[in-house]
Order: structure tokens, then sequence, then C-alpha cells
């Protein structure tokens, strides 16, 4: 055939130019776009060579080939997988977006044949990617089994039209050239193409070989360098990709060491996984996965810097490696590979399209980590509080946004609590199992610190009873609370908030007795009214003379203080002051209502009073300078 002109069967102008100046983001894309398709080639002739003897007895030593070429401004790719002849030619490459990878897979399934290869292409664009760096592309393809003299020679500037012709080829398959633009010349450079195919295509199943040039200066035969010697220059054939897809292969073929080395080189971590998981899905959807569950957290964990998560590979070629579709984020600190042959990809392959099945491969995975989870907490509970230390914070985020998941994750959740040791955590679980039959709630208390909560007045009638209570000591606590209502048919309650009757007094008697103190009550409550939203006696105290309460439903001291320190200021809320009546020190005040309540004497005793169950929850007192002086004026009174 003579050599034709031909115009693309497509408005090739304006889809040239999206391919070119729209469709990938990122230059270097197309040389893992040409691997891609040479690495469908191989596989089309590796599974034609099962009943195609021509093809069988030809040379099957496939592999995949770059030249770079600095002089002549060159790439060239060259496979010996199935090739072409004109009429693919024409079909795959003169007609844009017809994917001869999808027509062949196509066919195959018709024919319902078994075994079949996977292959990537899908959208038959990929190879336009070569008009992102190159002014002129060339293909010379010859296909398998075919007489030499019926190879192809293909050529186009990618505006509109292309050359065609047979050419004589000794060899079946592909060999791509492109001829680069002068802003390309990065991609010449041995380096970069050896970090592109390390990046997209290591896990490719055949060899990516580049021919490199290695100069050794010559040495004497005890090793000293003979001065004035030409250097002796080799050029040797490497591997470029280490085609070892870990995820492909079984479990019980893959040592510890292997995994350990496997991790380091996805995440960038130097340490050790603590756990590895690995497993296959198979049947309406296929993936496999290799998740790993790192020993130490990142420093940037809550900074949203770290980008190494879980990589998605199709068919062994790499899209992206923090892909936060198929994980999400309190799960963010589990590193690994999910490779999938199904997941819908947009036609650059640098986009997953919102699709059912991405859900599916996110819930297996978060049911394989949060299993995983499980297990290490009651086989191996010290591997998992070494887990917990480092990455329970993240994984309460979980409570608040993984509904699905809840009560898997209420069951990974530890605690501090007053009965522990600082350091030393409880499960949900445990805390249950150890309540007096007479305890009907399960209770906590949130604070930024120990130190701050297990010395609260709010404690003490649930110390007396000998009832435990929770420490919630993490900012996200505050948020867990809100998710966590009950527990194994438990009423999750904060002994900061609402009214407690641990002695389940009778309500008359307590309206007798608030009814009996009503005035000198209503004397503290006018006196502290910009401040308090009611006076009451408390049922909590058995020491301590007063504390602050909230209303059931708002939000407590700590969370408020949470909120300020993120910037996110809010309206005062007024909290419930609550009285020890049989405190000295507040009997001395409600006789002082009764007395003498527009007295000196009586509002600093109730500010004081106030100022006092700020302090003990942590809150700071509104006015240092008057409280500070009140407490000399006491002093002061007491030393006369």
């Amino acid at each position: 055939m003579a050599k034709k002109t031909k115009k693309f069967r497509t408005e090739v102008n304006e889809l040239l130019n999206l391919v070119i100046s729209a469709l990938y983001s990122n230059r270097e894309i197309f040389l893992r776009e040409l691997l891609s398709n040479a690495s469908d080639a191989i596989d089309k002739a590796r599974f034609e060579s099962l009943s195609d003897k021509s093809i069988a007895e030809d040379d099957s030593n496939w592999r995949i080939k770059i030249f770079a070429d600095k002089e002549a401004r060159t790439i060239k790719i060259i496979d010996n997988g199935i090739g072409m002849n004109v009429e693919d030619v024409e079909n795959n490459i003169g007609t844009i977006a017809r994917s001869g990878t999808k027509a062949f897979m196509q066919k195959l399934h018709e024919s319902k044949q078994n075994d079949l290869p996977e292959m990537i292409g899908q959208f038959g664009v990929g190879f336009y990617s070569s008009f992102i760096v190159a002014d002129e592309v060339e293909v010379f393809t010859r296909k398998a089994g075919e007489d030499p003299s019926t190879g192809v020679k293909w050529r186009s500037k990618g505006t509109g039209s292309y050359s065609i012709e047979e050419a004589e080829k000794a060899t079946r398959g592909t060999e791509i050239t492109l001829f680069l633009k002068e802003d390309t010349d990065e991609f010449m450079e041995e380096w970069k193409i050896r970090k592109i195919v390390k990046q997209y295509s290591d896990y490719l199943e055949y060899p990516v070989v580049m021919d490199v040039t290695h100069t050794e200066t010559p040495k004497d035969e005890e090793g000293k360098v003979i001065e004035g010697a030409e250097p002796i220059v080799t050029v040797e054939e490497d591997t470029l990709n280490s085609q070892k897809a870990l995820w492909t292969r079984s479990k019980s073929d893959i040592s510890e060491d292997e995994y350990k080395e496997f991790y380091k080189h996805i995440s960038g971590d130097f340490g050790n996984p603590l756990e590895t998981i690995h497993f296959n899905v198979e049947g309406n959807f296929e993936f496999s996965s290799v998740l790993f569950i790192p020993e130490k957290a990142p420093f940037d964990m809550f900074t949203q810097n770290d980008k190494k998560g879980v990589h998605l590979y199709v068919k062994r070629v790499f899209i992206m490696d923090d892909c936060k579709a198929l994980m999400p984020e309190y799960l963010r600190f589990v590193k690994g590979v999910v490779d999938s042959a199904d997941l819908p990809l947009n036609v650059s392959r640098e986009i997953l399209q919102e699709d059912k099945l991405i859900a599916k491969i996110q819930s297996n995975l978060v049911k394989k980590v949060l299993g995983a989870l499980k297990t290490m907490k009651d086989k191996d509970y010290d591997k998992y509080l070494t887990f917990y230390k480092e990455f329970g914070k993240v994984l309460k985020e979980g409570m608040h946004s993984d509904f699905a998941n809840k009560e898997k994750l209420q069951d990974l959740m530890l605690f501090e609590s007053s009965n522990t040791n600082a350091g030393e955590f409880i499960s949900l679980k445990q805390y249950v199992e150890r309540m007096p039959s007479d305890q009907k709630e399960i209770y906590f208390v949130s604070g930024q610190a120990r130190s701050a909560v297990e010395n609260s007045p709010h404690l003490e009638i649930f110390k007396k009873k000998g009832f435990e209570v929770l420490f919630f000591l993490d900012p996200i606590d505050e948020w867990v609370a809100q998710s966590l209502m009950e527990y194994d048919g438990k009423p999750v309650k904060s002994i900061v908030k609402g009214d407690v009757n641990l002695d389940e007094q009778d309500e008359e008697e307590i309206k007798k007795e608030a009814e009996e103190f009503k005035t000198p009550l209503e004397a503290i409550q006018k006196s502290l009214d910009e401040d308090i939203k009611e006076v009451r006696f408390s049922r909590r105290l058995t020491d301590s003379p007063c504390c602050l309460v909230a209303d059931e439903y708002a939000m407590s001291a700590n969370m408020e203080r949470i909120m300020e320190a993120m910037n996110q200021g809010m309206p005062k809320q007024k909290r419930i002051l609550e009285l020890n009546k049989d405190h000295k020190i507040v009997q001395h005040v409600m006789n002082l209502a009764e007395t003498d309540s527009t007295s000196e004497q009586f509002k600093d005793f109730t500010s004081l009073l106030y100022d006092q169950a700020l302090l003990v929850e942590g809150s700071p007192v509104q006015n240092p300078a008057a409280f500070a002086q009140k407490i000399t004026k006491l002093m002061e009174a007491n030393l006369s």
C-alpha cells in the first residue's frame, strides 16, 4: 500500500485539543498510558498464542523497551505484543476514542472464553496523551502471525490528519516514536524515566527495560585508579520496574520481611507495620488489597498533609496514592494498596467516578480494618494498646461520622476512669461488666486532663456509691459523647449535666426541701442573676460546698473551652449553681440570705462560691483581681 494521507474520522481538532490541554493534569502521564497500552498488547499476544501456533512459536520473551535519544529528541516505546495491521491501525488509531482493548475484550466475552486476560484500556484516548509532550508521533507495527511485509507505519502531528503506509517489519509488535517538543528535555533523562516508571508502572507484569550507560574508572590489580587511562564505558540493559505486585500473590507465599519492605516502599515510613491485612474479594465485583496499620502516628496526621494513604491501582497500573473515596477520614492512618479491574475511572484515569462499586469496596475495606482491630484487642491487648495510644483519637472520629459501624467502633473505644490508674484504660464492655447491680446508667466526665477531672466535686456522690465514672480526656470525646447515647442498653450520661438522684430521693421530699429554703435560695439567685440560671440543692455533692451544672442538653464547660480554642465563639450559657446544704459555708451563706441579703458580706460570699465553682470546673474567674481581694478580706477577718 502506497503512503496515504487521511483525515481522522471524528472531530479530531476539538477532541485532540481536549486530550492535549485539558484531559490530563500531569504531562508525565503519557508514559504511563503508552506502557499500559504495551502491556495490553502483550496480554493479547499471550492469550492468542494459546490457540495460534504461529504466535506461540514466535519470540515469547515478553518485554517493553524504552529508548531515549537526546540528539534526535525522541523517545521510543517498543513492545513485542500483538501488534496491528492496516485495518487495526485505521480502527484503533485513525479513529479517536475507539478502544482496541475494549473491542478485544468484548469479542472474547461474546465467544464466552474463560481465563480472560486483564487489560487496562477503556476509552481509546490514552495513546493521544503522547501529543502532550510530542510535536509528532510515529507508530511502526506488525500484527503477530502475519507476513513481515504487512507492517504498517502511521504518522501524525495531531492536527487533524495522519499518514499511513505499509512497511517491512521483521518482528511482531509495536514501536512508538515521540518527536518531543522543545520544553520536554527532562523526559529524555534516565532519572526522570526511572521515576515515572517506578511511580506509575512499577507493578506491570512485564519487564520495562532501557539501555543504560555506565562509566567506570580503570583500576589496577590493587584497586588503585590508573591515572590517564580512558574511562571504561559500557551499555547495559536495566529493568526499571520491580514487577512485584505483592497483592497478586498468595499470603502463604509472602514472608514477613517482604510485607515490611513493601510497607516501607508505599508509605515512606522507616518503621515496620503494626498489623498487615491482606485479602481478596471475588464475586460480582473483584479487587485485591494489602493494608497496613502503622506502629507510629505520622507527625502531620492532624494537619492533612500526609498524602500516602491507600494507593489505587487498576490492573497493576498506578492511579493515585491517596484515594480518599476508598477509606473514610477516620481511618486515614491506614496505608496500603487496592487493585481492581472494575473501578469506574474517568477517561483520563485520574479521577474516580461516583459509583455504588466504590462504596462496596470501601465497605469491605472498613469491615476488614475494624475486624482486624477487634481481633487485636481481644487476642493481643498490649499490641492494641500500642495502636490505641497512637491512633485512638483519630479512630474516635468515626463515632460521629460512620453510623453504619457505630457498634463496632464502640467496642474499640478505651477510656481511663475513676477506678483506673493514670495511663490505664478500660472498654465499655468491661465497664458494664463491673457495674454494681443498682447502677442503671454509664457515667462519664469530660475535661482537658486527668488531674482536672479526678478531683472534680461532681464525682463525690459516685465515689460514695462505688459507681465508676469514665474520663473523657481527648477533645474529640465531646463529639463522641454526642453519638454515644447508650451502650448495651445502658444510657450514657454526663455527671456535669442535668440532675442526678442516685439515692432515689422522693421527688415530693425534694420539692418540700426546696420550698422550705425558698427565701435564701432566691436571695442567692438574685445576687448572681447575671451569671447563673438557677440555684438548687445538689444531690451529687458530699464534701464540696458547690459546683456548676449544665442543662441536660446544653453544652458542657469543657466543650465551651474547646470551641473557644477553635475560635468558634459561642453565646454565653448560664449554668446551674448547685449547693451542698450540709456544708458549713453554704449554711452560713443561707443564714446571711435570711438575715441580711443586702450586706456586703453576703454578696462577697455568694460571689466567692460562684468563682470557686468556676475554678473547680476548670474555667477562669471573670474578675481575678476582685476574687483575690475578697479572699484577702476573708483571711484578714479570720486573723482578727
